[in-house]
């Protein structure tokens, strides 16, 4: 098994971590642990970005082109002139 040292944690996450395990039922160290294994979980698990959600929610409704990326260009403001 692998070990982790946490240093310098606040007081304040120390002591909620504490009262989460009581609420738990488990020591703070089997809680860590949980939380640990939960997030690692959850983030293998690839959720879609926010185009792809977008995507999805009008999906079927006649879009049939593809939208260019925008990432990394600066905003502007909307154009409807044309």
């Amino acid at each position: 098994m692998a070990q982790i040292i946490v240093r310098n944690l606040d007081h304040d996450v120390k002591t909620k971590l504490q009262t989460r395990a009581r609420r738990h039922g488990r020591s703070t160290e089997e809680e860590v642990r949980e939380i640990l294994r939960n997030v690692v979980k959850d983030d293998s698990q690839a959720k879609p970005g926010l185009g792809s959600q977008i995507a999805e929610l009008f999906e079927g409704l006649g879009l049939n082109e593809e939208i260019p990326e925008q990432r990394g260009q600066p905003a502007r403001p909307a154009d409807f002139d044309s």
